[in-house]
């Protein structure tokens, strides 16, 4: 296939890849139905891809990863910055020479007998005011038809790119999915992505994580805007603007139900509509106006799939229902379609599991899907899509939120003081870790702003340019900054707060204040709601459940600061700690000990 571009440094990048990785055939992928049939018809033969009924999941596609290669590995990310001090403590440093060495040595040949697939790819609409481009080359058709869903894709990505240098480089290799060769490396100062030994999404989709998130934080930094783990929504209200808000919240912490929650009956009534803008990834830039703004990168959404149902998600369910690629989920034999643990309660009894091998759910001990399957679906096919999101157009953030799953310490909702205490609040965020990172299940570890694993600089430079951001936003635009809890427990582990649609109540008490129609009691850690402000009306709980949801322990948050200093400790060597974030836990030792 013919070259798609003339632009010089393109052409010089996807020569340097075809001289390493020797394929035997280059195709670039233009964006056109013909090619993305053509290449799933090949995936198919192949075996590499499942196809799935076409009158229940019309264009679904299955998937199975190698049984070693199921998640993100964060032990095998690096940050191959010049200097360890840019790293930061927090990241895997690498440096970048030793790094090109071992990675070049691996890629020698790597696309031998292989197809070497060139694609252009945009972050954020094409040509959009925040978007960026990237280039992958990749041998895997999996990654192709993923990319095409999660990015956009085509020819006229390369018009948009011009002659222009500013774009990421990306190469992926599938190599021989070797667990103690797998490399996944950012170069941050070369716009660079170099990813092999693996066929998992989240290593391997390298506008995803690797790109939307390591690469841009670092550009963005240099260049004034924030890169951030965030979902974005729009909360419709009756005769008043649409208003949204970012949230940054670590894996399994309910990020997707909150960017497509449904409002209780008791708002719904009321004529109050949530509408997804994304799912995961926010990109923030100071607008014209003075106002923040943010866009949504991607394209679709690379979800969770067990646990997602009609009762816990039924947008993101919706979601999947057409031209959708599922990983690592079990598939039914008798009618084509795939099934995954809270799915429902009726799992197939002629299938196969993840691994590839017969399985009846009626009977079977061992799961049908693995605890990290996902689902690639349009983000098109969300049915609470916003408008916003086909525009392109980047929305004004009036809140950010940060949450964490707590089991006693963090209230169910609470308000920072002002922007440098939510930056505040947003470096102390705590939370369990989860599936989607491979590892121990259940620990707590600190992840600020959930960027610990996708930050592409030192974090303690990162919560500078936080605090750098907001110097350059006048205080009457803004974000208010909070910090959210569905998880508190009772005596015998249960959680107390109905979370899922019901988390509109704790929103709809962040729209009044942002509207300064709701007041607040001032604590200790921040402003707390007085419990009557907290709608429950349709709940199964009590005002005095409220107030529980809303206390203060305070000799649970005095053990929390020992792990924030432990986490800030991690500085000390470097100095880059803002000293203002320092301050602010000294601070609040004190108040929780007078």
């Amino acid at each position: 296939m013919a070259n798609l571009t003339t632009n010089k440094q393109v052409l010089e990048f996807v020569d340097s890849r075809v001289q390493l990785c020797k394929p035997d055939k280059v195709v670039w992928i233009d964006g056109s139905k013909e090619l993305y049939e053509k290449l799933t018809d090949e995936a198919v033969a192949s075996g590499e891809m499942i196809r799935l009924n076409n009158d229940l999941l019309p264009g679904c596609l299955l998937h199975r990863t190698a049984v070693n290669d199921v998640a993100r590995v964060e032990g095998r990310t690096f940050i191959c910055a010049r200097s360890k001090k840019e790293a930061g403590p927090t990241n895997n440093w690498w440096d970048p020479k030793e790094a090109y060495a071992k990675l070049n040595s691996i890629l020698d040949g790597a696309y031998k007998g292989r197809t070497m697939y060139v694609i252009p790819y945009s972050m954020g609409p094409v040509g959009g005011p925040i978007s960026k481009i990237g280039i992958e080359t990749t041998d895997s058709i999996y990654v192709v038809l993923n990319m095409k869903i999660m990015t956009r894709v085509g020819k006229n990505v390369l018009d948009a790119l011009g002659d222009s240098n500013d774009f990421v480089r990306g190469t992926h290799a599938r190599c021989q999915i070797d667990e103690n060769e797998r490399y996944i490396c950012q170069f941050p100062e070369d716009n660079a992505i170099i990813s092999v030994n693996s066929g998992y999404g989240g290593n391997v989709l390298l506008g995803k994580k690797c790109f939307a998130l390591r690469i841009a934080s670092y550009q963005g930094r240099n260049e004034g805007w924030q890169a951030e783990h965030m979902l974005i929504l729009g909360i419709e209200r009756p005769g008043k603007d649409t208003v949204y808000m970012a949230a940054a919240f670590p894996s399994a912490c309910g990020k997707t139900n909150l960017a497509m929650l449904i409002p209780p009956e008791v708002y719904r009534n009321k004529g109050y509509k949530v509408w997804t803008v994304g799912d995961d990834i926010a990109w923030i830039k100071k607008g014209e106006d003075g106002r923040l703004y943010a866009i949504n990168p991607e394209n679709g959404f690379f979800g969770v799939a067990p646990g997602t149902n009609v009762k816990s998600n039924p947008n993101a369910l919706a979601s999947t229902k057409k031209n959708t690629i599922f990983t690592n989920v079990a598939y039914n034999k008798d009618n084509g379609t795939v099934w995954w643990e809270g799915l429902d309660k009726n799992p197939p009894k002629n299938a196969i599991e993840w691994k590839g091998g017969d399985w009846d759910g009626t009977t079977s001990t061992e799961k049908g899907a693995h605890p990290n399957s996902r689902f690639t679906a349009p983000a098109e096919n969300c049915p609470c899509i916003s408008d916003k999101f086909f525009s392109g157009e980047p929305v004004p953030i009036s809140a950010f939120i940060f949450g964490g799953r707590r089991a006693k310490t963090a209230p169910l909702v609470y308000e920072a003081k002002d922007w440098d205490n939510g930056v505040f609040v947003g470096s102390i965020m705590a939370s369990e870790t989860t599936a989607a990172a491979s590892g121990a299940v259940g620990v707590v570890r600190r992840d600020p702003m959930a960027m610990l694993p996708f930050c592409g600089y030192n974090m303690g430079d990162y919560f500078q340019h936080w605090l750098d951001i907001g110097k350059t936003v006048e205080k009457s635009k803004q974000p208010k900054f909070y910090n959210v809890n569905w998880f508190r427990t009772d005596s015998e582990g249960h959680f107390i707060w109905p979370g899922f649609g019901d988390n509109m109540r704790v929103l709809d008490w962040i729209l009044k204040r942002i509207d300064g129609e709701a007041d607040a009691v001032e604590t200790p850690i921040g402003f707390v709601p007085k419990a009557e402000d907290i709608n429950i009306e349709g709940l199964d709980i009590d005002l005095d459940t409220v107030k529980g949801l809303l206390s203060i322990d305070k000799d649970a948050w005095l053990e929390d600061c020992e792990g924030i200093k432990a986490f800030y400790s991690k500085f000390d060597a470097d100095g880059t700690l803002p000293k203002a974030l320092a301050d602010m836990e000294k601070e609040l030792e004190a108040k929780l000990k007078k």
